[in-house]
């Protein structure tokens, strides 16, 4: 498993579009990164759709609207014409729709509802309002899911260390970090607050491999469950085909959007209610949980233990989906059903595991890693690293009063976040005092003062 590039290192796929290669400058790259991606079905019944359904979500988008032609259509609902075709016949015997305006050709046709298709639109609203593109069945995105699992790839000490090369890492964490990646089980990151472990967790995005398909929405039992998330999912565009040969792009299915495997950071905000399905009364659709989104990547828990919900309580909710890979959600209807659950889980906490979990939780995390204090050297990198970012000039004998003087007399550990926020309040003074940031003594100190309690 390796990261994703930029434009210039796009992924190479099996036949299963899984990705195992990265280059520089790969030929082909087109086609490539093209197959990752579901083929575009032909026929209405390649889409696991009914007719029905999808002829409703035509109705309420031209209601909303209004005219749109033949291209304009399966633009927004993102299925072909070839598609659509056999829809719009059925719309038009039923007289729901008309011809608002005819072309010079067959595709240069607009479309709009009659009276009777406007009461029918406003009826399927009434129920849902969800009127973007055609979602895709539920068995579908399980396959997909799974053809992109995340547990499918590896990653080497070359591929970490390559990640990791511009993070100061205390010595042997890259080598606990790595083989739990390869588990593809979920780990249990602890330690003092400000030691790095959020930090470190949100780069393990960098070990993920290449993209990934990502629905629009899933249809289960008729109801509509909106997935991507432009907060979650971040696309990678398809590059265009060289030459003007077919381009692939136009062979793909475009209810599906490739992006980059997703990364989900929750806080003390998360609820048990928040890892269900949202039903918003209003629209009348769902919104997919945080962790269905996470699918094929990573979802991190942070600051395990200052939710409202009780710790065991979170604990136990994720026993199930630990243990078998996948989670079982409930519509507002009481149909019940099961989704994938593809993703490395990080608890992230300074508190003691023992006192959020019982053993029988803990054997299910496959790696427990323990994040402390630096050693003077590492702190010292970290240091410089961010008075070259805050454009103040190191000072050997400056950072030895840090280190002795202040962090020895307050019995302060050597973490991770504080060079960061430190130097900030240097520059912050000197900012108000109209003069160039300088690391003196007067300066640490006044910054330590200010940013711990001191007595």
């Amino acid at each position: 498993m390796l990261m994703s590039d930029s434009a210039i290192g796009l992924p190479r796929a099996d036949s299963e579009g899984f990705i195992v290669e990265r280059r520089k400058s790969p030929p082909g790259a087109h086609d490539q990164v093209a197959s990752l991606m579901p083929r575009r079905p032909a026929t209405v019944e390649a889409t696991g759709l009914e007719p029905l359904f999808i002829a409703d979500l035509l109705a309420k988008t031209l209601f909303l609207r209004g005219k749109l032609s033949l291209a304009e259509l399966s633009a927004h609902v993102r299925l072909s014409r070839g598609v659509l075709d056999a829809v719009l016949v059925f719309l038009r015997n039923e007289r729901l729709i008309e011809v608002a305006r005819r072309g010079s050709n067959e595709g240069d046709v607009e479309y709009q509802l009659t009276e009777e298709g406007r009461r029918r639109a406003i009826e399927k609203l009434e129920r849902c309002q969800y009127a973007g593109p055609a979602p895709v069945t539920l068995a579908d995105y399980t396959r997909v899911v799974e053809q992109h699992s995340i547990s499918r790839g590896h990653v080497s000490r070359d591929e970490v260390e390559h990640a990791f090369a511009d993070v100061i890492v205390p010595d042997g964490m890259l080598d606990r970090f790595g083989p739990a990646m390869n588990s593809g089980r979920a780990m249990f990151v602890y330690g003092p607050a400000g030691s790095g472990k959020t930090y470190l967790a949100e780069r393990l995005c960098r070990l993920l491999g290449g993209a990934v398909p990502v629905p629009h929405a899933v249809l289960v039992d008729g109801e509509v469950i909106q997935v991507l998330d432009p907060l979650v999912h971040k696309p990678v565009p398809i590059p265009e085909r060289p030459g003007g040969l077919i381009d692939r792009r136009e062979m793909v299915d475009q209810r599906w959007v490739l992006c980059e495997r997703p990364v989900v950071l929750t806080g003390g905000e998360l609820s048990l209610p928040m890892l269900d399905l949202h039903f918003d009364e209003s629209s009348r659709f769902y919104q997919a949980p945080p962790h269905f989104k996470a699918n094929n990547g990573i979802f991190i828990v942070d600051d395990l233990g200052r939710q409202l919900v009780a710790p065991r309580d979170l604990m136990n909710r994720w026993i199930v989906p630990l243990d078998r890979r996948c989670d079982y959600l409930a519509l507002h209807t009481g149909y019940k059903f099961r989704v994938p659950f593809d993703v490395v889980v990080v608890f992230s906490t300074n508190l003691n595991p023992s006192d959020l979990a019982d053993e029988a939780f803990l054997r299910r995390l496959g790696y427990k890693i323990r994040i402390g204090s630096l050693s003077v050297d590492d702190y010292r990198k970290i240091f410089e690293k961010y008075c070259t970012e805050q454009k103040i000039t190191f000072k050997e004998d400056v950072f030895d009063y840090l280190v002795r003087e202040l962090h020895g007399h307050f019995n302060r550990p050597l973490l991770a976040c504080y060079p960061r926020d430190l130097l900030g309040q240097v520059r912050d003074l000197a900012i108000y005092n109209n003069e160039p940031p300088e690391l003196t003594k007067t300066a640490i100190r006044h910054a330590w003062e200010t940013y711990f309690v001191t007595e």
